[in-house]
């Protein structure tokens, strides 16, 4: 992982759930290599979120471990209890633990929506305000919520997760007047960026051909957006589409 920006965020503390693997990791690990201390959240992934929390002391990082289960919204209170009390203070929640499941209208049960909605919508929702609480009203802070481009352009193959994420650009926008001026809150919604769980990178490429940018992302895109973010002193109520283009629409052009 490079670092080329210093230490900017030395000092600042920041809890990111969902953090074990996949996107949330690699937030988690570029809030670290730009010297902030990290609350590393899972949910079952405790091997995996040990693993993230080694990676980022490799280079010289902080980080601890924090296990909750975010379909139990007692716990959201909690989780944020926990990061104070080991590391001092939170300035920075980023949203990014979610589910998805594949399922059209015939498909989707209500454990399924239930589940869908109580992890990608309910827990952000009550972690920004027990997070709201903590900082209060004089405090400089902000919170990133991971939504999806899907947000703006629902998929009727995950239709109850499209809603979820549409939820979390209204949420954002929403938080961002109610918790304003001292907390800032923003949303980043990404496109193709890893193949999904059973999915290989020749997925990923076919998929990224279609949209108008003809490629797809990495984590790394992700990462400049969430840190272009978390010190843009000026934006609040923003949803930075990091997707290609991909919630324009398909491409049309032919290869």
């Amino acid at each position: 992982m490079t670092q080329t920006h210093g230490k900017d965020l030395e000092g600042t503390v920041t809890l990111v759930t969902g953090a074990a693997v996949r996107i949330g990791r690699a937030l988690a690990l570029a809030l670290a290599g730009r010297g902030a201390t990290v609350a590393v959240h899972y949910g079952n992934s405790a091997e995996a979120a040990a693993e993230t929390v080694a990676a980022i002391h490799d280079f010289g990082g902080c980080a601890e471990a924090f296990q909750a289960d975010l379909r139990n919204i007692s716990q959201t209170d909690l989780l944020i209890e926990k990061a104070v009390e080991r590391l001092g203070k939170l300035d920075i929640l980023v949203n990014s633990a979610a589910v998805y499941e594949m399922a059209g209208l015939a498909e989707t049960t209500e454990p399924i929506w239930d589940e869908q909605f109580s992890v990608n919508l309910k827990a952000p929702f009550f972690l920004a305000r027990a997070f709201a609480r903590h900082v209060g009203t004089e405090r400089a802070a902000q919170i990133i919520n991971i939504a999806d481009w899907r947000a703006i352009r629902p998929d009727p193959q995950s239709i109850a997760y499209s809603l979820t994420k549409a939820g979390i650009v209204a949420m954002t926008k929403g938080l961002a007047m109610d918790l304003a001026p001292n907390i800032r809150v923003n949303a980043i919604a990404p496109g193709s960026i890893l193949p999904p769980p059973g999915q290989n990178e020749a997925y990923l490429e076919e998929i990224g051909k279609r949209t108008p940018l003809q490629m797809h992302g990495s984590t790394e895109d992700l990462a400049q957006a969430l840190l272009y973010l978390v010190t843009a002193k000026f934006v609040t109520g923003q949803v930075l589409f990091v997707d290609g283009g991909e919630h324009l629409g398909r491409s049309r052009k032919i290869h």
